[in-house]
């Protein structure tokens, strides 16, 4: 079911369905339950007060969109240090003096460090600009948590410490299960803070 919506009902049931189903792989491939990739994720998100490390968050278009609300849970509600690099006059300026496929890698070039957590999301896993951002942060030392869907041998998918994938190739679906996820990481995040 690509992108049809035949009622609501049907359309409802699917993203039930692809939230339960969420793939979860470490980096090595290895798969993990949802619960045991979540519990895994909160304790990087949290593991970042210990050391004084931020999480820095990712995303184009809809995922952008979801990027900023996760990083500004995660100021507010979670109390981490986190990042989001949507500043309209440094993508702009960035894609315009280098090209778009930059405009994350140079911002996490200046920012990240050891320990640090990078949330990249992308629905397609495909996007040049988040791929570069992950790999930059890799080689600085981040631990990375991914956000995927479309095809389950995306290049992002390939990249996390923690990789969700959701199996279905609608924007529409892809974007609104990212964007429970990540609510589910930040209120885990929270719930785990106060004990």
């Amino acid at each position: 079911m690509m992108g049809t919506v035949l009622d609501s009902t049907t359309y409802f049931n699917r993203l039930v369905e692809l939230l339960i189903n969420t793939k979860v792989t470490d980096l090595h491939g290895n798969g993990l339950t949802l619960d045991e990739g979540m519990d895994q994720a909160v304790e990087l998100i949290n593991g970042t007060r210990l050391t004084s490390a931020k999480v820095m968050v990712i995303g184009n278009g809809g995922s952008a969109a979801i990027a900023s609300h996760l990083q500004n849970d995660l100021s507010k509600a979670v109390g981490v240090r986190s990042l989001v690099f949507n500043e309209p006059s440094l993508l702009t300026a960035l894609s315009n003096d280098h090209g778009y496929s930059c405009i994350f890698e140079r911002p996490i070039q200046m920012w990240a460090e050891k320990d640090d957590v990078l949330v990249a999301i992308s629905s397609s896993g495909r996007s040049e600009n988040i791929i570069c951002g992950a790999q930059v942060a890799k080689e600085k030392g981040c631990r990375i948590i991914t956000l995927s869907g479309f095809k389950p041998d995306n290049p992002l998918r390939k990249l996390g410490n923690l990789n969700f994938y959701i199996a279905s190739e609608s924007y529409g679906q892809v974007e609104v299960a990212h964007s429970t996820l990540t609510h589910l990481l930040s209120d885990m995040a929270m719930a785990r803070s106060s004990e």
